[in-house]
């Protein structure tokens, strides 16, 4: 994923909470195992900044797997991630992601962000999160099949909230399933726009504005 617009001013402008200039760092190449900008709920307000580890484990679990994606579809009632659904959800703020497609030439990567004219001007990908013993977190995004416009591309994606569920996205006070998937407001699919991008994004290390240009 990606994530270039700074941090500091999207963290006002939706949530009202202060972030150092630090972290408004662009970042182009974000891959899992590192760490993300999220928001939570706060413990004496609605939300509150905190870095998270891309990879998620439940804290009564030692030695257990560290996925990066929850799928929707199981993520209220899988013993791994229920708890967390039910009072540990975070918005992970992106300015588009990638996929692969299967070509005969392997694997071509595209782009996917919003539309010029899009309401809003970052992605809210939905996710869940758990503390750490070291004091800090870790975090999956919430995934869910592809739209009609996205399937060709990749069978999964990411699962997007309309800015204006954000509250009820983050509010502890939601803990039932129905109840916060009736909160739960997704971005309309034409809200997205994608393209091939160079293969270049295959390696971590490449981190610069040329990764998200359309492919000549």
């Amino acid at each position: 994923m990606t994530r270039y617009s700074a941090t500091s001013e999207l963290a006002m402008r939706y949530f009202q909470v202060p972030v150092d200039e630090g972290f408004d760092v662009p970042r182009y190449n974000v891959a899992p195992g590192t760490h993300l900008e999220a928001f939570r709920a706060g413990e004496d307000a609605p939300a509150a900044f905190q870095p998270m580890f891309w990879g998620f484990r439940p804290r009564r679990v030692e030695d257990g797997p560290r996925p990066i994606n929850a799928r929707a579809e199981t993520v209220a009632t899988s013993r791994y991630f229920r708890s967390a659904f039910a009072h540990r959800r975070c918005i992970v703020l992106a300015d588009g992601w990638y996929e692969w497609r299967k070509t005969e030439q392997g694997k071509q990567p595209h782009y996917i962000t919003l539309t010029e004219g899009a309401p809003q001007d970052i992605l809210m990908m939905a996710g869940i999160w758990e503390p750490t013993s070291d004091g800090g977190a870790c975090c999956a995004i919430i995934t869910e099949p592809a739209n009609d416009q996205l399937a060709h591309i990749h069978d999964r994606q990411p699962l997007i909230l309309d800015a204006q569920c954000r509250w009820d996205w983050l509010d502890p006070g939601l803990s039932e399933r129905d109840d916060i998937r009736a909160k739960t407001r997704r971005i309309q699919p034409e809200m997205l726009r994608y393209y091939a991008v160079s293969s270049r994004v295959n390696r971590p290390v490449e981190d610069d504005p040329g990764l998200v240009e359309p492919k000549r």
